[in-house]
């Protein structure tokens, strides 16, 4: 069946094709005939009101560079009568040639040559990117960075020649033609990646289903009760990203006693963050932590105002850095354990916001015991559903009198959750300003707003298009979420074949690229905080923690 719908939509193409042959021949045939018969004109009215006498290349040549507005001035008409038909030569000019071509060009042409792409028979292991979300440009340079082979189906012409303009490998056509996923190679690819509407995503997952049982699918959810919809459809992976963004804020929030905040898993590691404000280990360096001595555990970078930055044993951390560290979750239990007589701030935690963002960071808060406090500018919703904050404040977070009426002057953290960039970013400055001891984390809608929120003084801020990269990247290594912070990634490689043999210290990669490496994958089994006599064997494979430049410079370094 698939087969013969793949025939059928093979000879309407095939047809649309010719069609649109026909059409850019005639539009040729008629601007071809407009300059011809205008040369001529210019020939006769020259002679007959000018007394002038050109050749028909003259004429051709005048014509055109009337019509294409150039206007040289050196054949002219001096006469009112052939002025007048100057303008109009140069009004037929911009309509054929500065309206007509490039439309006919886009529509005729360019986007049936977007359109008739297909995925090489060589290439396998591919990403097909679908929907009309914020993720295909980050995406595709993350995907650019890790050569990983990748496709973004686009079927707006204007949004697909943007992306191809970008450098973005773009298929322009509609996502639920029949055909597309067997000219993707839909059976070779490692994932599919749905970022539509829910209602979109579901018709795109059974749509996928009809054509191939086993492509593995990660649709964008925007709602908690579509999560199940697009599970029962066949996806393989939900990714709810608004419902992580606030989980993983909320486990960044400084409540109660000191502990560590566990962000993320890779196999038998814990990948956790360590608040050192109000602990004795502010103003020390990493040296004198002695985290590895005491726990077995290994810092990999440090927080400081949201942004990660690489870390060496003299490193001094100030109240507010916050290191991340690796380590088995045994080691970071008792780390846990050490921590638990510090930090004793038990008084509600300030969540501004009360979408999807914020009932996903209360729900996480009340899990731990930890009481919340909301304010919004409406009443609780019903969609809240059993999520009940300890104080639900209905009031605009500007004012002064209800944040403090919140409680920020003792509050541990608040938390910004609004879709206004502008909004949060106001508000980081305001509460830095009133209750600068109180932790601040927000979101971010938009990733050009990071560095202005981080400025406000905001000390963790995700955004929703990292988060959405990073979900991808995870779905596409079959491994659990590790969201680090912005700027930052979990990257995982084959070992280069300049690495075989050496040590992990010989090797020098934090000094070369900055990157820190935190295990070693060998067969089956994970060499975790891998120590510096390490030796590296063929099929190692790389677990490393740093920005997407610092891989560049790994890459052109050791490759």
């Amino acid at each position: 069946m698939a087969q013969s719908v793949s025939g059928l939509a093979q000879l309407v193409d095939l047809r649309v094709r010719r069609r649109n042959a026909r059409i850019l021949i005639a539009y040729f045939v008629f601007a071809a005939s407009a300059v011809v018969i205008d040369s001529v004109l210019f020939q006769a009215l020259m002679w007959w009101l000018e007394g002038k006498s050109y050749s028909f290349l003259n004429g051709v040549y005048w014509t055109l560079s009337t019509m294409s507005t150039l206007g040289l001035g050196d054949i002219v008409f001096t006469t009112t009568i052939g002025r007048m038909y100057t303008m109009f030569v140069l009004l037929t000019g911009i309509v054929l040639f500065l309206v007509v071509l490039p439309f006919a060009f886009i529509r005729f042409f360019y986007t049936p040559w977007l359109a008739s792409r297909a995925v090489p028979a060589n290439i396998s292991k591919h990403v097909i990117i679908t929907g009309h979300g914020d993720l295909a440009r980050p995406l595709s340079e993350a995907f650019d960075l890790h050569r990983v082979p990748h496709f973004v189906i686009e079927s707006d012409p204007t949004r697909a020649a943007l992306l191809e303009k970008e450098g973005v490998p773009v298929i322009g056509r509609p996502a639920d033609e029949p055909s597309i996923y067997n000219d993707l190679r839909i059976d070779h690819a490692s994932l599919v990646v749905l970022d539509g509407s829910d209602a979109e995503n579901t018709a795109s997952v059974l749509q996928i289903r009809d054509i191939s049982l086993n492509a593995h699918i990660a649709a964008v959810s925007t709602s908690e009760s579509s999560e199940e919809i697009l599970r029962i459809a066949g996806a393989t992976n939900i990714l709810p990203l608004k419902r992580q963004l606030g989980e993983h804020l909320a486990t960044r929030l400084n409540a109660g006693h000191a502990q560590t905040h566990t962000i993320g898993r890779f196999r038998d590691l814990r990948v956790a963050e360590l608040p050192v404000q109000m602990t004795p280990w502010a103003g020390k360096t990493i040296r004198e932590l002695q985290l590895r001595d005491r726990f077995g555990i290994n810092v990999v970078g440090i927080l400081e105002h949201a942004r990660f930055k690489p870390v060496h044993s003299e490193s001094i951390l100030g109240s507010h850095s916050v290191p991340v560290i690796i380590g088995t979750a045994k080691q970071i239990r008792a780390l846990d354990e050490f921590l638990v007589i510090y930090n004793v701030n038990y008084n509600p935690v300030i969540i501004i916001g009360g979408g999807v963002v914020g009932r996903a960071a209360t729900r996480v808060l009340q899990q731990r015991g930890v009481p919340v406090h909301v304010i919004d500018l409406r009443e609780r919703p019903g969609d809240w559903g059993d999520v009940r904050p300890d104080r639900w404040l209905v009031g605009d977070a500007t004012n002064q009198q209800v944040i403090l009426d919140a409680g920020l002057a003792a509050a541990p953290s608040v938390l910004l959750t609004t879709n206004d960039d502008a909004m949060n970013i106001y508000l980081a400055l305001q509460y830095n300003h009133l209750a600068p001891e109180t932790r601040i984390l927000s979101r971010v809608t938009h990733e050009r707003n990071l560095t202005a929120v981080q400025r406000a003084g905001a000390q963790i801020a995700i955004s929703h298009t990292s988060l959405g990269v990073s979900s991808v990247f995870a779905a596409l290594h079959r491994r659990e979420l590790v969201v680090l912070g912005e700027g930052v990634e979990l990257h995982r490689i084959p070992a280069p074949a300049s690495m075989i043999g050496s040590t992990l210290s010989e090797a020098a990669i934090a000094s070369h690229s900055g990157l820190n490496v935190i295990a070693i994958e060998r067969g089956e089994g994970l060499i975790g905080n891998p120590p510096p006599e390490t030796t590296f064997e063929p099929d190692d494979g790389l677990v490393m923690v740093g920005a997407p430049a610092q891989l560049q410079l790994f890459q052109e370094h050791y490759s």
